[in-house]
């Protein structure tokens, strides 16, 4: 079977279910519109740990092993973890395999890892490599903000084109063994994309343009228009981007505006909170994904949607350095009939 269509669109040939989600949330994400889908909410940004790396990974690997404690899994059931997320080194995912002690696979492509690795678990799982896959990713607003941008002892004011960094993450458990959905069904790998965008406080601007390409791409790909999904989710782009890709898109033929909806505004309510526009962040598709929209397909009121997370692929040196932003979006399409 030739599993590839068109230029960069899969299909999977087996039932890869999502069997079960957990989320976890900071104290300014459970003050949002989210608060009552999230499993799991915190106040305390440091998690009773003395720094704000430590809590992040704290998080994690708290998130995976109340699902894996839930669906009564021990570390010897999973067959392999894959995660990312935004420190250096991807170490906040690093240290969360240590104590897990399951075989690892460590990804990064910024805010769209958590798309990316359920695309390497489907494809694990569609070549009958693997059984059952867990996979993350986790971010948390305090430590990017020291890494990317100021500590928050400077009080740096931030533009109103920036985006706040959820404080959250999202784990998932993706097998064979399942009978009823969500189905991952389709993936869209997506290229590196520039801009010409600089600014590391409006991401948004930069990687609209990729989750434009990968959208087109994706129902080019597959010869389908946007009328075929109940709705098409971006990851981060906040409002300022979520704004780009549905007038690009509409200029294009593309018009996606009454089925569109991006994480990073539905996790905040950014007129009330101070947000700027909207969340960010590896844990923000994942954190959304896994409490509000695995909970609208599981209950039927979504049956297919097309999820596209999207990264801005910089770093403290390449801003430095005055490069511009590369960016990426990866999709997949999860479906409740297969």
């Amino acid at each position: 079977m030739n599993k590839k269509i068109g230029r960069q669109t899969y299909k999977f040939e087996k039932r890869i279910c999502i069997s079960d989600t957990r989320s976890i949330a900071g104290p300014v994400e459970s003050q949002g519109p989210l608060n009552s889908y999230f499993h799991e909410t915190f106040e305390d940004d440091l998690l009773g740990q003395d720094s704000f790396e430590k809590a992040e990974h704290q998080m994690c690997l708290r998130n995976i092993l109340s699902l894996l404690e839930t669906n009564q899994l021990n570390e010897t059931d999973i067959d392999i973890y894959i995660g990312g997320d935004l420190l250096n080194q991807i170490i906040t995912t690093n240290l969360t395999a240590r104590d897990l002690k399951i075989p690892y696979w460590g990804l990064y492509n910024a805010c769209s890892t958590f798309v990316e690795a359920i695309q390497a678990a489907a494809v694990l799982l569609d070549g009958d490599f693997i059984n059952r896959a867990v996979i993350s990713t986790a971010s948390h607003f305090s430590t990017a903000e020291r890494q990317y941008r100021f500590p928050l002892e400077l009080g740096t004011q931030s533009p109103p084109s920036a985006q706040r960094t959820v404080t959250g993450s999202g784990a998932m458990i993706l097998e064979k063994s399942c009978l009823e959905g969500p189905f991952v069904t389709h993936m869209t790998i997506g290229k590196v994309m520039d801009f010409g965008q600089s600014d590391p406080n409006d991401m948004g601007s930069a990687m609209a343009i990729a989750a434009c390409d990968t959208i087109m791409t994706h129902l080019e790909d597959l010869d389908v228009s946007a009328e075929d999904y109940d709705l098409i989710v971006t990851g981060d782009l906040g409002e300022v981007g979520y704004n780009i890709t549905k007038d690009f898109l509409k200029k294009k033929g593309v018009n996606i505006e009454n089925k569109y909806k991006d994480c990073g505004m539905l996790v905040y309510d950014i007129i009330n909170q101070d947000v700027m526009c909207g969340g960010s962040g590896a844990g923000c598709s994942s954190t959304v994904f896994t409490s509000y929209f695995y909970n609208k397909l599981k209950n039927k009121e979504l049956n297919k949607i097309l999820l596209v997370a999207t990264g801005a692929l910089l770093s403290p040196i390449s801003t430095g350095q005055k490069e511009n932003i590369p960016c990426i979006a990866h999709a997949v399409t999860i479906e409740n009939s297969k």
